[in-house]
């Protein structure tokens, strides 16, 4: 388990720890910081509130908000291997820096919700981002999906369904739940059956199988401790845990990831903050059955509570319960086996052994051994307590004894018996007599089973025949399969191409309707401008020949006058001519 940066309570952190799964230990590492030519310091910034997901034997690192802030989200990579981190040149659309939102991974493919930025304004966009080619990609999605938050969880369900569970909005705590269905990239909103967690933030998350853990959380004014399951085919919550105060799922901020190991899911929480900062790692075993996952519990027994530092006697009560549960300290420097070893050493294994009887022979089964193999009642007959020591005998490996074998024990059985009965005079001989007639009752016996024993075989041979046949048949059907699935790829490649064409065809229908509506419209506008343009030039013809019929019924009128004033002055020269001399003006 990586652990990087997080809030000291004074200061963020920019320090790298790993802790060892299989030995519980905390590894003393300096990883390097591989130089950026776009960064000027070869120094990782100190941040929280960020996403780590894995990818192969390397760690993600995916925003958070650190000291100095940042205007885009930054994408980290720690090689497991080589202890290196280096930043990764993103490409494309580019998000905004953000912390408390969720990052999921689907093969080489990055999901990213949610946040909040630096701001403090609550998002609910979705981006992609190819870890192959270091390209963010927004992606666009239908229906009311869930609204603006931070410090939700987060789950992705066989690759194909995001699961949006809880966090802080704007103004308040949300408990509800969400998925987005990556085939269709519709949201809706989950209708679940029974009881449901309450409204909680800062909660973790693993998925494992079909069922989804979530633990601690809670508002601003309380916060909870619980696990919670939630079942993805059922759509269904139930509570699996309910530990005390004292447990670091109480506290804001914690870590939680899962490991799988055989028949086990094991939890592993660090970290939190509440009053102060917590350094401690607690581990939360549940067993898996044929199927599903669930607690090894008797349908009676209450749920049982984490324990700090369990007794020997409440650990092998925990076992014998089938309800393995383990918590350590702050620095955990031993596995789950050994530490159960020491402490039934130290109670001088009154409590680590219990008895296997077999043939007249005492064997030792310790508590190591029992949390190394967990109880496993499917592969082992339930004769006795101790049904998990390696000494039993699977059912499938005592269904191959022959009956020699069978006759070689009843031989031994009655060669005991013959042996005490020696051993114990007269009265042994009696019972050794009786014991050669019960011997050839047995010897009666096992001929029957011999031969029950052929028939079996016979018919297991036969069995396995049809099996190996069927076995065939199947091969063929996945054949088939594949083949028809490559068909289906095939039409579906076909089937993208002909729907980008028709949107394609669409989008040139939709440009050439809007350019014929254009067109329509601007001939009407000039339709309507001819019209007017017509009626005033019919308006002008019309007053130049009013005019015209003025100027001449004007010209005429002055023609008039040029002849009254002609006839005017040859009147005025005849008169004068007439006259004579011109008269001399009068002077008064």
């Amino acid at each position: 388990m990586v652990v990087f940066g997080g809030d000291s309570g004074h200061q963020l952190l920019d320090d790298t720890k790993m802790l060892n799964l299989e030995k519980l230990t905390w590894d003393s590492t300096t990883p390097k910081v591989l130089p950026s030519p776009i960064r000027s310091t070869s120094k990782l910034p100190a941040c929280k509130g960020h996403c780590m997901v894995s990818w192969g034997n390397s760690v993600i690192l995916v925003g958070g908000r650190s000291e100095p802030a940042t205007d885009r989200l930054s994408v980290w990579s720690f090689n497991t291997e080589t202890e290196i981190w280096s930043l990764m040149e993103a490409k494309g659309d580019i998000p905004a820096a953000r912390s408390g939102h969720t990052v999921t991974r689907a093969g080489a493919t990055l999901i990213l919700f949610g946040g909040e930025d630096a701001k403090g304004k609550k998002r609910h966009d979705l981006h992609m981002f190819d870890l192959k080619s270091s390209t963010w990609l927004p992606l666009n999605y239908k229906g009311s999906g869930p609204s603006p938050r931070s410090n939700h969880v987060a789950a992705l369900y066989d690759d194909r369904v995001l699961l949006i569970f809880g966090g802080h909005s704007k103004s308040k705590t949300l408990n509800d739940l969400f998925s987005l269905d990556f085939e269709t990239m519709v949201w809706s909103r989950v209708k679940t059956n029974g009881p449901h967690p309450s409204p909680r933030a800062d909660c973790s998350g693993a998925l494992c199988g079909t069922k989804w853990y979530i633990t601690g959380g809670g508002s601003k004014k309380k916060r909870q401790a619980e696990t919670w399951v939630f079942d993805v085919l059922e759509s269904k919550w139930t509570v699996r845990a309910v530990p005390p105060s004292s447990s670091i799922t109480t506290k804001k901020g914690f870590s939680m990831v899962p490991l799988y190991h055989r028949d086990k899911i094991v939890l592993v929480a660090f970290g939190g903050n509440k009053k102060d900062p917590s350094d401690k790692v607690e581990v939360l075993v549940v067993l898996q059955n044929d199927h599903s996952y669930s607690w090894r519990s008797a349908p009676d027994v209450d749920p049982l509570l984490y324990e700090y530092s369990p007794s020997t006697k409440e650990l092998a009560g925990h076992l014998n319960k089938c309800a393995p549960l383990y918590s350590n300290s702050s620095v955990a420097r031993h596995s789950l086996a050994s530490t159960v070893e020491r402490a039934s050493r130290e109670e001088h294994g009154a409590l680590g052994t219990s008895l296997h009887r077999k043939y007249g022979q005492v064997e030792d089964c310790s508590l190591a051994q029992k949390l190394e193999k967990l109880i496993d009642d499917d592969k082992y007959d339930d004769v006795d307590d101790c049904s998990s020591c390696p000494a039993s005998t699977p059912k499938d490996q005592r269904s191959k004894r022959t009956g020699a074998d069978t006759r070689t024990d009843m031989a031994r059985t009655v060669a005991l018996k013959e042996e005490n009965a020696d051993n114990q005079g007269p009265s042994g001989r009696r019972i050794a007599r009786s014991s050669s007639d019960i011997s050839h009752l047995y010897n009666t016996k096992i001929t029957d089973l011999i031969r029950r024993n052929a028939a079996l075989e016979d018919q297991l041979a036969a069995a396995l025949e049809s099996k190996e046949q069927a076995e065939k048949n199947l091969s063929l059907v996945m054949s088939s399969r594949e083949q028809l699935e490559k068909r289906l790829a095939s039409r579906g490649k076909e089937a993208e191409l002909l729907k980008e064409k028709i949107a394609g065809l669409e989008l040139a229908q939709e440009e050439s309707n809007s350019l014929s509506n254009a067109v329509h419209a601007d001939n009407v506008r000039l339709e309507r401008e001819v019209a007017f343009l017509k009626a005033v030039a019919d308006e002008t013809r019309k007053e130049m020949h009013s005019t015209r019929r003025v100027l001449a019924g004007e010209q005429s009128r002055t023609f008039q006058l040029q002849v009254e004033v002609f006839h005017l002055k040859q009147r005025l020269q005849t008169a004068e001519g007439r006259s004579g001399t011109p008269r001399k003006p009068h002077n008064p």
